[in-house]
């Protein structure tokens, strides 16, 4: 434990959780509007007995899910990690969900401490729009080729500035990020687009996939993909994809915080 005060000490901890975004405006909190940060910290709260301030790995849109997303508070209270899941369990909205809790020492962070982060898209692609799971997929009703997509997608893998995949509106003073990993696969009517990078710009998923989608349906060439990246310019690039599709799936931290992992049952 670490001392917030000449009279208190405080414990920071770890959660891993998953939430539905549909109900919400986006992680991050806002005046007006119900978010998965002030439902987590008003929980949290009543949990803990005093307010808490969460941070978390990787701020999420309006309609954006996540399956495994980390945050951390710091709390003077004493709970069992059992108790600290149930009763915010309890006190939260049944949209958001904790599937663990962890002490942690004060130099973790949610955020910095992270080393990559990795999020899916889902496409159903077929002619009729769906009636079941329709705001965590997206729906396009022309025929795409999911290896053409793919293949655009292996261009940006490696280190590059993603200018032109950003939104216009986004706040980062940089815009060079490192891809690990991508893949575009297909199950039946279910196309699954699948990155994980150092990091992310604002919509910079939502953008690729906007890119992705005119290759895909034969209206650009794979060689397209290279050809924005270059450019820069977010003019060039394709719309942006909605948000429902897109979920935030897992998060990488050093091996000595021994952050569990997202097979939780």
């Amino acid at each position: 434990m670490s001392r917030i005060s000449d009279s208190a000490f405080f414990m920071r901890l770890a959660c891993g959780i998953e939430y539905d975004g549909e109900p919400f405006y986006g992680f991050q909190i806002q005046a007006q509007e119900p978010t998965v940060q002030s439902c987590l910290e008003a929980a949290i709260g009543k949990v803990a007995d005093h307010k808490v301030r969460v941070a978390c790995s990787g701020r999420t849109d309006t309609g954006v899910s996540a399956k495994h997303q980390v945050i951390h508070f710091d709390t003077t209270s004493e709970r069992t990690p059992w108790q600290w899941m149930m009763g915010i369990n309890t006190a939260s909205h049944e949209g958001i969900s904790v599937l663990w809790v962890k002490p942690v020492s004060d130099d973790f962070h949610a955020r910095f401490s992270a080393v990559s982060r990795s999020y899916e898209y889902c496409i159903i692609n077929r002619r009729v729009r769906p009636a079941i799971n329709r705001h965590h997929l997206t729906w396009i009703s022309q025929p795409l080729n999911h290896n053409l997509m793919h293949d655009a997608l292996q261009l940006l893998v490696g280190t590059h500035d993603f200018n032109a995949l950003r939104s216009s509106h986004c706040q980062s003073h940089v815009s060079v990020k490192t891809i690990h990993h991508a893949a575009v696969t297909r199950s039946g009517n279910i196309i699954k687009l699948s990155v994980t990078a150092n990091g992310f710009l604002h919509h910079m998923i939502r953008n690729i996939v906007g890119t992705l989608i005119p290759i895909g349906s034969g209206l650009k060439p794979v060689s397209w993909m290279a050809e924005v990246l270059a450019s820069k310019d977010r003019k060039q690039a394709g719309i942006t994809a909605p948000p429902n599709g897109l979920s935030f799936t897992h998060v990488t931290y050093p091996e000595h915080f021994e952050i569990p992992g997202n097979d939780n049952d």
